[in-house]
């Protein structure tokens, strides 16, 4: 478990805070992660790694030149937000365009996705790839969907290597997809992984059992085996991974591979290489050449006591690039020329940093009547986040029975954020439109993950709706939380059934606007689109996971509902009673 910590919800930023102390000849901090402590060279493409914390020396420790220009580091399991994303890219970009690089999770496609769109807006050149190296995720016909691990690693340093060859963005992102797609990695667990501050891991592994497929946010595995030897380890790893070859090797004779025994926290370095030796013996008997291997941890998650293997099924670019040097805090290979030092484009970089995310935005002028509304609007931010305190705990071992079990932590870091922002700006004088959307960035940017960004454009798309101008009268708020559903919709992809926030979303939304259709007052309008929500979300407990980290264990959640769904049922209830109150 962890043991050191001050404040858990703190651990995150504080962790980021030590290590740019103690690497300051590689890395500087920046507002949402870390860049390179040199400057990016003029008109080299900038590869931004990025994830939440958890994981190291993923992501942080993989800064450096050979390797990523900057990581968006996020919280504890949970992916940095947009604007941290943004913020670190900027602070990065050298002129050659932004690389976008994370782990094929929704809150990390989610998160990187609206950077992308940023900062393409601020006219910077930019792509996203997400790695998805995780066979135990999605059988081959749906390899887009599975999630990213320890093959994070050989995919982030051939892009990078490529760019700092000085290829172009098109070419740096092709060399990234040639990677991804010739990477595979399986892994498996005797323990899982215990949170700060948390009095119990994640998930549990029975007594001489094993959980085979696990994932590395805390997911429990696909299924379970007898506790294996070390040789019998190797043998489970191997074979699984030599039975699904990239479509252009047909067999491993003759084949080269970078290879990657990673342990994910708890395994000691003596117990990986007595799995090694036997994972290079088993690999030498199917033909394959090993290429530069790494043993040791190079994707953790906290304490979980597991390791994985990953194959990187290598032709002569992918060797030249898996072979090309890096110097980092956590990552070295073979030797770099000195540094050339250059103030003035560091001096550079940081004014780019200092205006990627303003301190202080100017408040928009807002109208008495809207003031006014924001009054009941910080009430119900007050209420939301007392409930979702109350139920934490509940939301979390929900999450945990197909999922990995933070979606309490992150509701409660999310909207404990949005209730501090909306209270700030509601002392400065900020009407309801700017009182939601100041709440939606810090929801957002303190939740991260998939909640995160979807709690976040719920908000942003309130208000939106609702403006500083005028007093929102029931018709504008549902015309808000409509619009707020479909984007959603649109931004996760989800449809009502798939079993996520939007089997609640869709029917709230639809209730309280036939409500207020029939002139109902806001409050009586709510009431009834709350009712229909916690009736929604109550269903859900009968629904298949489709999309998200539940859904490789879609029949362990057969009978408990969704914990977004349930979450967002909470507080419908909760809002309803602050609109009573500020009647």
């Amino acid at each position: 478990m962890t043991r050191l910590f001050n404040d858990p919800a703190a651990f995150a930023d504080e962790a980021l805070e030590g290590f740019t102390a103690a690497h300051r000849r590689w890395v500087r901090p920046v507002t949402g992660g870390v860049v390179r402590a040199t400057a990016t060279p003029a008109g080299q493409v900038a590869v931004v790694i990025g994830g939440g914390s958890g994981h190291y020396p993923a992501f942080s420790g993989l800064v450096g030149r050979g390797l990523a220009h900057g990581a968006a580091v996020g919280n504890v399991f949970a992916s940095p937000s947009a604007r941290q994303i943004h913020s670190v890219a900027t602070a990065a970009h050298g002129g050659g365009g932004v690389l976008l690089m994370y782990g094929n999770y929704a809150g990390d496609v989610l998160h990187f996705g609206q950077a992308a769109e940023r900062l393409a807006a601020d006219g910077v050149e930019t792509r996203t790839f997400a790695v998805a190296d995780d066979i135990s995720s999605a059988g081959p016909e749906e390899s887009a969907k599975r999630r990213g691990i320890a093959g994070d690693l050989p995919v982030f340093k051939a892009a990078a290597a490529a760019a700092e060859q000085g290829l172009p963005l098109e070419e740096v992102l092709r060399v990234a997809e040639r990677a991804g797609a010739r990477t595979r990695s399986f892994g498996i667990a005797f323990s899982g992984c215990t949170l700060p501050g948390a009095d119990h891991p994640l998930f549990t592994v029975p007594e001489a059992r094993m959980a085979v497929g696990l994932g590395i946010h805390g997911e429990p595995g696909i299924g379970e085996e007898a506790l294996p030897t070390a040789d019998e380890a190797a043998r489970l790893l191997v074979e699984t991974l030599l039975k699904e070859l990239p479509e252009d090797v047909a067999d491993p004779a003759g084949q080269r591979a970078a290879v990657i025994l990673n342990g994910l926290g708890s395994v000691k370095y003596e117990e990986l290489f007595v799995v090694y030796r036997r994972v290079a013996a088993l690999l030498g008997d199917a033909g394959v050449e090993i290429v530069d291997p790494e043993v040791g941890e190079l994707v953790t998650s906290f304490d979980m006591a597991g390791i994985s293997l990953t194959l990187t099924w290598l032709d002569d670019r992918l060797e030249e690039l898996w072979r090309a040097p890096a110097d980092t805090p956590a990552y070295r290979k073979g030797a770099l020329d000195a540094a050339e030092p250059d103030p003035e484009g560091a001096s550079a970089t940081a004014a780019a940093q200092d205006t990627a995310v303003p301190a202080a935005p100017v408040l928009p002028a807002a109208s008495d009547a809207s003031r006014r509304a924001a009054d009941t609007i910080l009430a119900a931010f007050d209420a939301v986040a007392r409930v979702v305190d109350a139920h934490a705990d509940e939301l979390g071992r929900i999450d945990a029975v197909a999922g990995d079990g933070d979606h309490g932590i992150g509701m409660r870091r999310g909207s404990t954020a949005a209730h501090r922002a909306a209270t700030d700006a509601h002392g400065l004088g900020a009407g309801a439109g700017t009182v939601l959307t100041r709440a939606a960035d810090a929801w957002a940017d303190k939740a991260g993950g998939t909640s995160g960004a979807l709690w976040g454009t719920i908000l942003r798309s309130l208000g939106t709706a609702l403006g500083d101008r005028d007093a929102p009268d029931a018709a504008r708020v549902a015309e808000g939380v409509t619009e707020a559903s479909a984007a959603v919709r649109r931004l996760g992809g989800a449809e009502v059934g798939d079993k996520t926030m939007v089997d609640v979303l869709v029917p709230f939304a639809d209730a309280l606007a036939a409500a207020t259709a029939e002139d109902l007052p806001l409050a009586d309008a709510w009431d009834r689109a709350a009712t229909t929500a916690t009736a929604a979300a109550a269903g859900t407990a009968d629904l298949l996971p489709r999309r998200g980290r539940a859904r490789p264990h879609a029949e362990k959640s057969l009978g408990t509902p969704d914990a977004g769904a349930h979450s967002l049922a909470l507080i419908t209830r909760a809002v309803h009673g602050a609109l009573l109150d500020h009647h």
